[in-house]
């Protein structure tokens, strides 16, 4: 087996986890190999800014898909290194408690709602920028993951074991410390996942799934484009038939008949006719017929 064939067995039989680290990792090479291409026929552009966030509201009248796209692309190799470190981690923690389908709804709806938080706070700022990057929806599912199990213990590399809530808060205090930094869309859009997150867990112990949503979207057009089984014409024959008078019934109805003629007889033999009622003569006279 090459490795092509061991990379498409490894994404067949992974999880929803590991399916979106290859997504971002292909439209990552998409994004990276696409200009260069076109820079040998000496063409330039920008492919980033085709699915990048833009903070100008009137930009998703031209690429609405950009509310969502942005969260599968990257700027560098170290940019998505470093959130495919951190998607492995928290996907492992989460998975532990919650589904497939559960974490894919969480990291889509996460990505949506941080977007539509940094354009509209950079509106409200009258700035101007875009991002990419998966790092609000990961931060999403870390902070879901600790909301629920906050003491649970975790083995870090050099440092052992610490409470899953420490690891969050240190990420969360390092964002708010560099909100006023380089990347402050960035670093909103982490908060913004990080607290969709927590409301996410806070949801589904009250009951209430908003994981849902992407699942029934996502079998919609599922079984939209789903070919149903053609089957050949069949002519079908019914014979129709009388019912069946039910024997059962008519033969207790005789019995009766009959233990009531014998019992006439009897009286007739022991006491002649005279000694019958006139109802009694009424019934053997019917019976007779």
């Amino acid at each position: 087996m090459n490795i092509l064939d061991d990379l498409k067995l490894q994404y067949k039989l992974g999880g929803i986890a590991n399916k979106l680290i290859y997504w971002n990792i292909g439209f990552f090479l998409i994004s990276y190999v696409l200009p260069r291409l076109l820079l040998l026929g000496n063409v330039q552009a920008d492919f980033l800014q085709y699915v990048s966030l833009s903070a100008n509201p009137k930009d998703l009248l031209w690429k609405p898909w950009s509310l969502l796209s942005y969260s599968f692309f990257h700027f560098d190799f170290f940019h998505i290194l470093f959130n495919l470190l951190v998607l492995n981690f928290a996907s492992q923690l989460f998975l532990t408690f919650f589904t497939q389908k559960q974490f894919l709804g969480l990291y889509l709806l996460s990505a949506i709602f941080a977007g539509a938080v940094f354009v509209a706070s950079y509106y409200i700022m009258n700035i101007n920028g875009a991002i990419v990057g998966a790092s609000a929806a990961i931060m999403a599912v870390l902070v879901a993951a600790a909301t629920y199990q906050p003491l649970m213990q975790v083995r870090l590399l050099l440092i052992g074991n610490v409470k899953l809530w420490h690891i969050t808060a240190v990420l969360l205090i390092l964002d708010l410390m560099q909100i006023r930094l380089d990347n402050m869309g960035g670093h909103i859009s982490h908060l913004a996942g990080a607290f969709f997150g927590f409301v996410y867990i806070k949801a589904l112990q009250n009951g209430t799934d908003m994981s849902v949503i992407v699942t029934r979207i996502i079998d919609f057009f599922a079984n939209a484009f789903k070919k149903s089984p053609s089957t050949p014409f069949k002519k079908v024959h019914k014979n129709y038939s009388k019912p069946v008078e039910k024997r059962a019934s008519r033969i207790v109805t005789k019995d009766k008949t009959q233990q009531q003629i014998d019992e006439i007889l009897d009286k007739i033999s022991q006491s002649g006719y005279d000694s019958l009622t006139k109802e009694e003569k009424d019934f053997l006279f019917k019976s007779g017929k």
